[in-house]
């Protein structure tokens, strides 16, 4: 920790609360969280680590939210001494100097160690996005029980599992929902991105994280050269979520010159997704997004080999992208680990293209998941972070 960071007195007049986030969507969370409750404390001071969009609603990151930003089990390894060490001085921080409450978003690797630690310390927690404990390692539900003073969920179907193990619980929702119409304008979209309204436009949206990008990136690529070869003129759009992923992905589309001339770079993946076609994205927030936009979509996923074949034993859901898990059907192609190469993503989305008759019944439950989700989020979280204060 950066020595000019002096321990905060806790007073009585003065709400603080330790938030923890480790990439761009729980960015995104932690930033609607804090500007909802910052409505009804105007005085709330929020530390912790967060990215651009929690720093710019008040909150001072101790630390570069990018150090968190590693997935899958054999990944880690070689970051968990910096892990570790970040972990040891927020605990020193926050156990000298008490907030009012500590809420990890998302992170559940980073997050729940540092909630037990903190929680037998007597300090109040609370953990925002649920790990996937229904769908994998169900047993962590037990830590979370141990250690939570309450867990919000986004979705509507992972409220019941922890009533019934019983963890106090509260769906608030998907903010995303709350930002985005029910009906989305793909011509506008296109008129803000410069883009010509009648071309055949895929969006390539391979990952937030650098290590996804690493795996997805070359991927997407080469499907995308498939596409051109079997369907020429189609256009690319790469939105890409830092400076860091952006120029990873430049140096992968250096040696993809057929695809480059045809592949424009973003930096507004939403923006992207609306104007796109059909979206051939990473497994993750993306997925949501893109269903929430209306967009017909292929989802993808790789990981380290060794990480797939442990989880692989482990995970009890058929589904892994948020579309199919929360319509508890499949209403999305996906192509995990194996089955994802360049020639099945690139039909798969050549399939959405050439396929129009199946695009309205697909919006229809698209439409319908979107308005579950609809729940006022950041002020329904607020309003659970200051009850659970009793505020």
């Amino acid at each position: 920790m950066p020595a000019d960071l002096p321990p905060q007195s806790r007073t009585s007049q003065v709400l603080r609360i330790g938030m923890v986030a480790d990439e761009a969507s729980g960015d995104r969370l932690g930033a609607g969280l804090i500007h909802a409750l910052k409505q009804r404390v105007p005085e709330l001071q929020v530390e912790g680590i967060g990215g651009s969009q929690m720093q710019q609603a008040g909150c001072r990151s101790l630390f570069a939210m990018e150090e968190l930003s590693v997935m899958g089990l054999f990944e880690v390894l070689k970051h968990l001494p910096r892990l570790l060490s970040i972990r040891r001085q927020l605990l020193r921080r926050w156990l000298s100097s008490p907030p009012d409450l500590v809420i990890g978003i998302d992170a559940p690797d980073f997050n729940l160690g540092l909630e037990l630690k903190l929680h037998q310390a007597g300090i109040p927690t609370m953990h925002y996005v649920s790990p996937s404990v229904w769908a994998w390692r169900q047993k962590r539900v037990r830590k979370i029980r141990r250690d939570v003073d309450r867990i919000l969920t986004l979705f509507p179907f992972e409220e019941p599992f922890y009533q019934q193990h019983g963890v106090p619980v509260t769906c608030v929702g998907h903010p995303f929902a709350d930002e985005i119409p029910f009906q989305t304008d793909r011509e506008r979209a296109r008129q803000a991105l410069e883009l010509d309204p009648d071309t055949t436009l895929v969006a390539l949206l391979p990952g937030s994280r650098v290590g996804e990008v690493a795996r997805m990136g070359e991927l997407f690529l080469q499907a995308a050269g498939w596409l051109l070869r079997n369907r020429p003129g189609t256009a690319f759009i790469a939105p890409l979520a830092n400076r860091e992923t952006r120029t990873l992905f430049e140096q992968q589309l250096v040696k993809h010159p057929q695809v480059k001339p045809w592949c424009r770079l973003s930096d507004d993946a939403r923006l992207a997704m609306e104007a796109a076609d059909v979206v051939l994205l990473a497994s993750g927030t993306a997925a949501l997004e893109a269903m929430l936009l209306k967009r017909p979509m292929v989802v993808s996923y790789r990981l380290h080999p060794l990480t797939y074949g442990l989880l692989s034993h482990w995970v009890k859901v058929r589904d892994y992208s948020l579309p199919n898990l929360l319509a508890g059907k499949t209403l999305v192609p996906e192509f995990i680990q194996d089955d994802a190469t360049p020639e099945a993503l690139g039909a798969a989305v050549l399939n959405l293209l050439v396929e129009k008759t199946a695009l309205q019944p697909l919006q229809d439950e698209f439409l319908a998941i979107h308005a579950s989700l609809r729940r006022n989020a950041s002020q329904s979280a607020a309003t659970a972070v200051l009850d659970e204060l009793g505020r």
